[in-house]
């Protein structure tokens, strides 16, 4: 059987024609990994804990007892964890599916007890995840710091929205509860809209969410999984919007997965995921995909669903597989987009979505390994460095071993073999890209 290849100079053209045409609509789905990425030199105060980290953290720090005389005890927290963990299994131990389990059981509970837990201590332990996410997460409260805000890759991102000149705003669907997006529009005097209306206490309005033609001129910014300054005002039935300091640590809004699914019309997380559908559903959009794995089953089925009933929208999933594992006991990277992986499964159903993963892609439902046609001379090395990074000469006659050497002499024999990393799965990558075409287009326009 044949291998595919795909050239990535062929693809990069391809995205770069589509996102500066003005007859596109442009949207983004930004995940967690966008608030892990850095700029060169960026302080790593901005970067937010990866999903992994931040529940590790958590954890370890909801469990933590000492008895009197110091030493670590097994708490009642500990053990409700350690049951949950089992039920959940370790595919879906994550901070939000922890909490969503913790929820669920609060609500049901009653009078007795559950994971060794009541209806208060299930209340209790609601209250500290929610208050440790919050914690983690606040990243924002460094933004009084010089340079702090510049810096952000956010920001950058930003300033490419400001300047791209398109008949339709830019919608952006984040599933972050943080506030890097809005730092980053608000430094750069973006206006855009997120639903909420109102100077006192902004409220959520899902009838402009539904509304196309609301702000009509305005960026869009929609957090479809919540946010820390988002709380619900039982009294007058509202969502509103109010400075973190504002809002108890219980009463945050950030939806935990298993209510998305068992209250399927909860308020405004329908609105939110119907507007991602809606877009889709367009002619001409386009969403590009960035720092979102597919973990998320609810949005995974609005986003297909809404493919299957147009035929002119497209999905561009830039997916960040790296990852290291211990082999013989050794640190080795390897990539998670393969033949057979989640992802790659989802886009071979689906031809309108392509998957551009660090070494492979699937495209048109099939699947591939990145590789240059041609070795590209000085200039188009330069231009390609954007969003690929070529692997070096192999010498055939070298061992394994050898070549994974650096001390390892080059005998100029080697074979270029046009195989390499595509670079823009990385969120700051990708935006160094996006800020290219802005440089590009204004030399273009002084000639």
């Amino acid at each position: 059987m044949n291998k595919t290849f795909y050239n990535p100079q062929e693809y990069v053209r391809q995205l770069q024609s589509l996102l500066i045409s003005d007859k596109k609509k442009i949207g983004f789905l930004f995940g967690a990994g966008t608030s892990l990425a850095l700029k060169q030199g960026a302080s790593d105060k901005s970067k937010v804990p990866a999903i992994s980290e931040l529940t590790k953290s958590i954890i370890e720090k909801l469990s933590a007892e000492k008895d009197e005389e110091g030493n670590d005890i097994k708490s009642k927290n500990k053990i409700a964890l350690d049951q949950i963990k089992t039920e959940l299994t370790e595919e879906k131990y994550n901070i939000e599916y922890i909490l969503s389990n913790v929820i669920q059981k609060k609500e049901i509970i009653g009078e007795g007890t559950l994971n060794g837990l009541n209806k208060t201590e299930f209340e209790e332990l609601e209250t500290q995840i929610k208050k440790s996410i919050k914690e983690k997460v606040s990243v924002h409260h460094y933004k009084e710091e010089k340079d702090f805000v510049e810096n952000l890759v956010h920001t950058d991102f930003a300033e490419w929205v400001g300047r791209a000149d398109r008949k339709s705003p830019i919608e952006i669907f984040t599933t972050n509860y943080d506030f890097l997006f809005e730092l980053g529009l608000e430094y750069k005097n973006i206006p855009y809209y997120d639903g909420f209306v109102g100077g006192f206490e902004p409220f959520f309005d899902a009838l402009s969410v539904e509304n196309s033609k609301f702000s009509l001129h305005c960026t869009k910014l929609w957090k479809i999984h919540g946010s820390l300054g988002w709380t619900f005002d039982k009294k007058r039935e509202k969502v509103l919007r109010k400075s973190t300091e504002h809002i108890e640590d219980k009463d945050i809004l950030v939806y935990p997965s298993i209510l998305k699914y068992s209250e399927a019309k909860k308020f405004p997380y329908i609105s939110l995921t119907d507007r991602l559908s809606n877009f889709l559903k367009q002619d001409d959009s386009v969403l590009f995909v960035c720092g979102y794995s597919f973990g998320d089953a609810h949005i995974n089925e609005v986003i297909l669903s809404a493919l299957k009933t147009n035929t002119t929208s497209h999905v561009f999933v830039l997916f960040y597989d790296e990852y290291k594992e211990k082999i013989e006991g050794k640190d080795t990277i390897n990539y998670a987009l393969q033949n057979d992986s989640k992802l790659a499964n989802i886009a071979k159903e689906s031809k309108k979505i392509s998957v551009y993963g660090m070494r492979n892609a699937v495209i048109g439902g099939v699947f591939g390994e990145w590789k240059l046609k041609n070795e590209p001379d000085k200039e188009d090395t330069i231009n390609m460095n954007l969003y690929f990074d070529e692997d070096a000469a192999i010498d055939e006659s070298a061992t394994i071993t050898e070549r994974n050497t650096t001390e390892h002499p080059l005998k100029g024999n080697e074979n270029w073999t046009g195989k390499g990393k595509f670079i823009l799965p990385d969120f700051a990558k990708f935006v160094n890209f996006l800020t290219s075409m802005i440089i590009n287009n204004n030399e273009e326009l002084k000639k």
